[in-house]
């Protein structure tokens, strides 16, 4: 049986957007410097809100709260999906592993939140 988790950093679907997010890091540093504000940006501040706000909810005492910085992080994870369709239609940069990165974020988001929900 698995230990619960102590830290914010225990928690696996953490661990998976902070990988998604040095992808993204990884991935835009090539994009084209007009977009350094544009795209880069937006991005960035997007892919590193999902393991924030999943880290923010991990201390807060009730369910409700728990939920809303998940939900936040739902929001930013769908955000930075649009910004890989964008990327890749732009011929920034492959975005296949990022897409797949996210898609298993938003399984583990769904199963962290029923979790938490349910309990």
């Amino acid at each position: 049986m698995n230990q619960p988790a102590k830290k914010f950093e225990d928690l696996f679907v953490w661990q998976k957007a902070h990988q998604l997010v040095l992808s993204v890091y990884k991935s835009t540093q090539d994009f084209p410097k007009s977009e350094l504000y544009g795209l880069v940006s937006q991005m960035r501040r997007a892919a590193v809100s999902i393991p924030a706000n999943i880290a923010e909810g991990f201390k807060k005492k009730s369910k409700a709260e728990k939920s809303h910085f998940l939900t936040i992080a739902y929001g930013s994870l769908e955000e930075i999906r649009y910004y890989l369709i964008l990327a890749q239609d732009l011929a920034y940069c492959q975005t296949a592993q990022m897409k797949e990165q996210a898609e298993e974020v938003s399984k583990l988001l769904s199963l962290y939140r029923s979790k938490i929900e349910n309990n």
